[in-house]
């Protein structure tokens, strides 16, 4: 074998293995990516079960707490607010949801210091549910921001980040709780 051959072969094989390099990687993104949105498609059946039962919710509550309209009609406002921002991508979705959760604690909090609806039996089946479904949601967002770190890391990392910025791979939006959700709920009984 002549000494061009060798090198034509060594270039050949160089770049047939950076081909595969550039293949396997971009089917590794491709594979975090699908993650990410399977994740978030799982959070999302969630959110709208949760939608769907807090109307329920509300409407059994209505006429014990008549003195806390307020808290009704902001429970009601952040769940619209909610199913509203699903068609304006994730990060308003999460924005809106992390409002909602706010909203049902004060609720939950005041559903609390009444006995006559403690002891109502619609009121502790909705809860039930809806603290089923928001054991759920919380899973769900561990496993999408596993995922979406999973992705993230990779957008990030050399050399996976050049085949990212080359084929537009982006990073994705951690589904946090907001700093109004996180704090103690209040409750002023009058």
């Amino acid at each position: 074998m002549s000494e061009l051959t060798v090198v034509l072969l060594v270039i050949v094989g160089l770049a047939v293995a950076a081909a595969l390099i550039v293949v396997l990687l971009y089917n590794k993104l491709v594979s975090l990516r699908n993650k990410v949105e399977a994740a978030w498609s799982q959070i999302d059946v969630q959110l709208r079960r949760r939608s769907d039962l807090i109307p329920n919710l509300v409407e059994v509550v209505k006429d014990y707490l008549s003195y806390e309209q307020e808290t009704l009609t902001r429970v009601i406002e952040a769940r619209n607010s909610a199913v509203a921002a699903r068609d304006q991508g994730r990060e308003a979705s999460i924005a809106a949801e992390g409002m909602l959760t706010a909203a049902m604690g004060k609720l939950f909090a005041l559903a609390e210091s009444y006995p006559e609806l403690r002891s109502n039996q619609n009121v502790a089946d909705l809860q039930e549910e809806l603290s089923t479904t928001e054991n759920k949601i919380a899973f769900a967002r561990q496993h999408y921001n596993d995922s979406a770190m999973s992705l993230n890391t990779a957008v990030e990392a050399f050399p996976s980040n050049l085949i990212a910025q080359r084929f537009g791979f982006g990073r994705s939006t951690y589904f946090e709780i907001p700093d109004e959700a996180r704090e103690p709920v209040k409750v002023d009984l009058r």
